[in-house]
């Protein structure tokens, strides 16, 4: 049957008219991001106004200090890779990358302002499926020259493709130790986690072995950078987070609240395996290289290891996070 053009097929776009399709054949921006620009060179006006320089400023005279910053606005940066900044709270309001980009579409909960895109990229389905999908949403979509796109994206592995939406929600931990579909709570609680790449392999293993939420410590550890939202694919979108001001104060809320806290560590009491992991659990990853702080390892109900046959005696925060979660999923699916 002809398909016309439009519509989709086979699980991907099959349009033939896009707003991707129409930037590139025109080489200009097309929708709201076209009228923004109309707007800006309507209302430009040329720089024959610009006062002289002054005669301090001549051969042989000594600049001042503010006058050799002329041209710059105060707090601005070299040019080149802006680097990313700590979000102030949760974060995850630039999202990088083909598949994260798409699951932000996809799960609907946050406003998406702008589409960027590089120019030059070659034809790809899950390409078709975020224009498709933005389209429908009608996010505006900015195609840039490929030197621009570079210097404007924030990860080294975009992958030709980002979006700037609403920051992510931050929960109350009350709300994820009463998840709202009635599960039983399963925790993941960070301490002191600062490497973005370790969070977001973290939160990606999180969403697919069932976690209902992930507790961050609000200060002295990463939160949702670019990075973050590039290496997560998508699951920053379905797992609920919550910053907490101290984490041994979350974690003695946790227990009064009936949460089982098991802490992870290579010199545990218990191998991670024995313990009934079915009933409520938060499970507790130290920091990169320097494990659980003492206040924390205090406040935990067991401290477990998991078993290690090789000559190396620990695992990456991440790989280990991700045998643990999935040893939770184990005893709670029978597997």
């Amino acid at each position: 049957m002809a398909n016309n053009g439009r519509g989709r097929q086979g699980g991907r776009s099959t349009r033939a008219d896009t707003p991707f399709s129409r930037a590139k054949a025109s080489g200009k921006p097309v929708g709201r991001a076209a009228k923004k620009q109309a707007e800006r060179s309507g209302t430009a006006k040329p720089s024959s106004s610009t006062k002289p320089a002054s005669s301090s400023s001549k051969a042989g005279s000594k600049p001042s200090s503010s006058s050799s910053r002329a041209g710059s606005k105060p707090g601005s940066k070299p040019q080149g890779r802006r680097s990313q900044a700590g979000p102030k709270g949760l974060g995850g309001d630039r999202v990088e990358g083909r598949q994260s980009v798409r699951e932000l579409l996809l799960s609907g909960q946050r406003r998406v302002r702008e589409i960027v895109l590089s120019a030059g990229m070659d034809q790809a389905d899950i390409l078709d499926d975020i224009i498709d999908l933005a389209d429908e949403m009608k996010v505006p979509i900015r195609e840039v020259s490929r030197s621009k796109f570079d210097a404007q994206a924030l990860t080294t592995s975009a992958q030709g493709i980002y979006a700037d939406a609403q920051p992510l929600p931050e929960h109350e931990l009350d709300d994820l130790l009463r998840p709202a579909d009635g599960s039983v709570p399963f925790l993941l609680a960070l301490d002191g986690v600062t490497d973005p790449g370790n969070l977001g392999a973290l939160v990606r293993t999180a969403e697919c072995a069932g976690v209902t939420g992930i507790v961050l410590p609000r200060h002295r550890a990463v939160h949702v950078t670019p990075t973050v939202t590039k290496s997560a694919a998508g699951a920053i979108e379905f797992v609920p987070m919550a910053l907490v001001g101290g984490l041994p104060t979350a974690m003695s809320d946790m227990r009064a609240a009936g949460v089982w806290v098991v802490g992870l560590d290579e010199g545990g009491d218990h191998r991670l395996d024995s313990l009934d992991l079915a009933q409520p659990t938060c499970l507790v990853l130290g920091a990169e290289g320097q494990g659980l702080s003492r206040l924390v390892r205090q406040r935990c109900d067991a401290i477990a290891a998991i078993p290690l046959l090789g000559k190396l005696n620990s695992l990456n925060v991440s790989a280990a996070g991700a045998v643990a979660c999935f040893e939770v999923a184990r005893q709670r699916t029978g597997a």
